[in-house]
């Protein structure tokens, strides 16, 4: 019976093309999300089929890193099959993001075919410099995907169950960016599958906040802007160096050990646990991208620096700081909230100057996603 069971959530696609509007019940409105990016502490990296991850990962829910997106709709004026769309970010027309999103839509158009009869309007913007390695793909396709599930559920009433909303969300989301599936969930959230979390799936996330101790809910998140700006490599082109790398299923094995030493650290407290994990990952990540057929490197030196120093705040004070790197070259400063006024003089002093302009954003483990 468990076996059958997981076959029919793999083969699990949600495309119903009964969600088509009648003519009468065409209307224009507007759908408002703001949705968080997040941070992996056991990383996503390296996938395959449509949009499917190698390892499961499990991320930490940010909370002032967000993108607020708003998606205007309207009855379409010329019929067609292909997506109506213009985009705004940040006010401005922006032709790259547009045509992604545009690919998006068509991706999810057997799941929202309703989509095709209508106008649509997009107006998003990020709390935060998109493209520098903070995961602005996350935030951005998972408001995406919530905008489309709220208009299926006003349209149609399908989705009024807040469990069958969110899942159906994650789902959607990933086929936009992986790592957006588990912006949709609370300060906690595992994509892939494995035996340690029961319902897990490689086709959404799933919430992991009430699994987790108390101390990780108001875990800190200080990221500092050491380059902004668009990276070099794109994290999916990062992902498919996967495909002949080398270490590639060492890789994968070495995940799934790390996920099980996080997990058992998140379930119990264990904060030097929790650190050992954070900075093995994210060390690994990034020589997973320099040891690649096409070697190439995110970090800065600048980056460099700043993991030496927190490396040497934790040794002369003891205090449970560690850090985290995502693809790209701004490192994150982790701490639990009990020991904010001995570390954040220590970012402001020692970590800041080493930031664009000293600028770094101070951030939590967040909420999740709001519709405003």
């Amino acid at each position: 019976m468990a076996r059958i069971e997981i076959q029919k959530k793999q083969d699990m696609t949600y495309e119903n093309p009964k969600l088509i509007l009648a003519h009468s019940a065409l209307r224009e409105g507007s759908i408002m999300w703001k949705s968080p990016s997040n941070l992996a502490i056991v990383k996503y990296w390296g996938k395959h089929g449509q949009q499917l991850p190698k390892n499961p990962s499990l991320s930490l829910t940010l909370d002032t890193s967000f993108t607020q997106t708003k998606l205007h709709y309207a009855p379409r004026k010329v019929a067609g099959q292909d997506i109506s769309l213009s985009l705004l970010f940040e006010g401005q027309p922006h032709e790259g993001f547009a045509q992604r999103v545009k690919q998006f839509f068509r991706k999810i158009l057997p799941i929202f075919p309703f989509l095709k009869q209508l106008d649509l309007t997009v107006e998003t913007q990020n709390s935060f410099p998109h493209s520098s390695g903070i995961a602005s793909s996350a935030s951005a396709m998972s408001a995406l995907a919530l905008c489309c599930c709220s208009m299926e559920d006003e349209f149609f009433g399908t989705l009024d169950e807040d469990e069958v909303f969110d899942r159906k969300a994650s789902y959607v989301a990933r086929l936009g960016s992986g790592s957006a599936c588990r912006s949709i969930y609370p300060y906690w959230a595992l994509w892939g599958e494995t035996g340690e979390v029961p319902g897990s799936s490689n086709l959404y996330a799933v919430p992991m906040a009430e699994a987790v101790h108390p101390v990780f809910h108001t875990l800190h998140d200080d990221i500092l802007i050491i380059r902004s700006g668009t990276k070099q490599v794109s994290s999916s082109a990062g992902h498919s160096l996967m495909q002949n790398h080398p270490f590639a299923e060492v890789r994968y094995q070495q995940a799934r050990k790390n996920l099980y030493e996080l997990i058992n650290a998140l379930r119990t407290g264990d904060l030097e646990a929790f650190g050992k994990v954070a900075e093995k990952e994210a060390l690994m990540l990034h020589s997973l991208m320099m040891s690649a057929p096409s070697p190439y490197i995110l970090m800065a030196p600048h980056t460099i620096t700043a993991i030496e120093r927190v490396w040497a705040f934790r040794k002369e004070t003891g205090h449970p700081v560690f850090f985290s790197l995502d693809a790209g070259p701004n490192l994150h400063v982790l701490y639990p909230e009990t020991i904010i006024h001995e570390v954040r003089p220590f970012v402001d002093t020692q970590l800041a100057p080493l930031c664009e302009e000293s600028i770094y954003l101070q951030d939590w483990a967040g909420e999740g996603p709001e519709q405003l």
